[in-house]
């Protein structure tokens, strides 16, 4: 499974990971999740270390846990992070999506 993010996300990641004081075991969990106007939600969250049955990618430097029900639907996936007028915040390009929300936060797959 191939996800991509770019150099912008992983650089805010990072430091948010070192604000937090995580550790060099930490990593970026990326979850589907089940909800939103779409019928799923992405999760992003910082943790500690991995799962027994997590996929661990190395992206750019940053470590990726994604467990086995979100793999599914993140082949692909590209996550950025971009500042506009509107606001700052991560973004999802997912080619497995075959609808989404106004909000763009769910999706339909």
């Amino acid at each position: 499974m191939t996800i991509t993010v770019t150099p912008t996300a992983v650089a805010e990641v990072q430091k948010f990971m070192r604000e937090q004081g995580a550790t060099t075991s930490a990593g970026l969990r990326v979850a589907v999740l089940p909800g939103g106007c779409s019928g799923f939600q992405y999760g992003l969250n910082i943790e500690d270390e991995s799962q027994d049955d997590d996929e661990v990618q190395e992206v750019n430097g940053l470590r990726v846990f994604i467990d086995p029900f979100s793999a599914q639907y993140l082949q692909g996936v590209e996550i950025d992070y971009v500042t506009s007028m509107m606001g700052a915040g991560f973004t999802f390009k997912n080619p497995n999506a075959t609808g989404g929300c106004g909000c763009g936060s769910s999706f339909t797959a």
